[in-house]
């Protein structure tokens, strides 16, 4: 994999950090030696598209005014349900 000319440097360190320096796909589905080679060479394939593709990166978000309120009140509301299920004598 370290020696391949088909993927670019930064696409090669991708493959290399998902899957060490050797890829395997295994298919014994058919009866046919040959079937089973396209097989797993499009198993291979396949896994170097989804170890090559970029992942965006997560922008990371504050609830809004709102949902905090709203996560209050129901709070609130939980708290006073539990209130009023106390025993009164203690």
């Amino acid at each position: 994999m370290e020696g391949s000319t088909a993927l670019t440097a930064a696409e090669r360190k991708r493959v290399l950090a998902k899957f060490g320096p050797v890829v395997r796909a295994v298919a014994q589905d058919e009866r046919s030696q040959l079937r089973n080679r396209e097989l797993a060479t499009e198993r291979i394939l396949e896994q170097l598209r989804a170890a090559t593709r970029v992942r965006r990166r997560r922008k990371p978000t504050a609830p809004t005014q709102a949902a905090v309120e709203r996560r209050l009140d129901e709070k609130k509301r939980r708290a006073q349900t539990k209130r009023l299920r106390r025993d009164v004598d203690g």
